[in-house]
């Protein structure tokens, strides 16, 4: 899913490469029947960009999962949620 993501922020021309967008990843298991089976996974998204880019992620973040194939196979079984949580870098210049 992070791929997904990075690639819809760069098609916005935020930047999402290393030092960017990170993303932790936690699943919740739960026996059934003596199996081990993977109920819920919650991506937590981090990244980096110009205060007026935020906008714009919140919205590529907000519908990213629908172009996702991992979401899009696994999340009639598994419940998948992310969180997205940015950092302003007044530094960072669009490159021309």
């Amino acid at each position: 899913m992070t791929g997904t993501f990075g690639g819809a922020l760069e098609a916005r021309q935020i930047p999402a490469g290393e030092g960017f967008l990170s993303s932790e990843t936690t699943g919740e298991i739960e026996t059934e029947s003596n199996v081990l089976v993977v109920r819920r996974i919650h991506v937590d998204y981090r990244l980096r960009l110009k205060p007026e880019q935020r906008e714009t992620a919140e919205r590529a973040h907000g519908m990213h999962h629908n172009a996702c194939p991992v979401y899009r196979t696994i999340s009639g079984c598994v419940d998948i949620t992310t969180s997205l949580s940015m950092e302003d870098d007044e530094g960072l210049r669009t490159e021309d």
